[in-house]
């Protein structure tokens, strides 16, 4: 059965990193989800890599015959943009394994859809190496915001609490101290689940 591993963490807990190397392993053989968006088509961009380009009214639409699994919205200067994932086809468990990386809530949605299926892949790092990452990734900014850095600091606090974690059944935590080793013992666990 095609699992979709879906890969979780703290800001600052290196999942883009982590998604990236093991989307290019060829011995995982892993496929990415292509998610939806309203947003515009920006320059470089290519329809289907990244994302669906579509309109509201698409969504709407899906809506409607009940394919989208999860929806989040964003108010932006441009007007309201919304990233969210249909059961299109791309999740058919003969076409194998999945890897997506996400947020908690659209973790719980594609777990109420697709139930067992759905296997965490939770990322951790210590507190206090995350938040010096996150400062020197603000760093880099042209305009760095550091207001920012600490309120997604004590929000991801509250929003991954133990409790929180424990309620979604997220038991297996993979520690980021060290990059390669990480993505080694996740490879490990994604090839032995079953």
């Amino acid at each position: 059965m095609g699992k979709i591993f879906y890969l979780m963490g703290k800001s600052s807990s290196g999942k883009d990193t982590i998604y990236q190397k093991l989307l290019e392993d060829k011995e995982l053989n892993l496929r990415k989800a292509v998610l939806y968006t309203t947003r515009p088509i920006r320059e470089g961009e290519t329809e289907g890599v990244a994302y669906y380009f579509t309109s509201e009214e698409e969504l709407v639409k899906l809506q409607k015959e009940n394919k989208v699994i999860e929806v989040r919205g964003y108010d932006t200067i441009k007007g309201m943009w919304y990233y969210f994932t249909v059961d299109d086809g791309q999740f058919a468990e003969e076409q194998g394994n999945i890897l997506m990386i996400g947020t908690l809530e659209s973790y719980e949605k594609m777990k109420e859809h697709f139930g067992d299926r759905v296997v965490p892949l939770f990322v951790t790092v210590e507190d206090g190496e995350r938040l010096i990452r996150a400062i020197r990734r603000e760093q880099q900014q042209k305009e760095p915001v550091y207001a920012e850095v600490c309120r997604r600091f004590l929000a991801d606090e509250k929003d991954f609490s133990q409790e929180i974690l424990a309620e979604n059944k997220i038991e297996r935590f993979f520690e980021n101290n060290q990059l390669e080793q990480c993505v080694k013992d996740i490879k490990e666990f994604m090839k032995n689940c079953k």
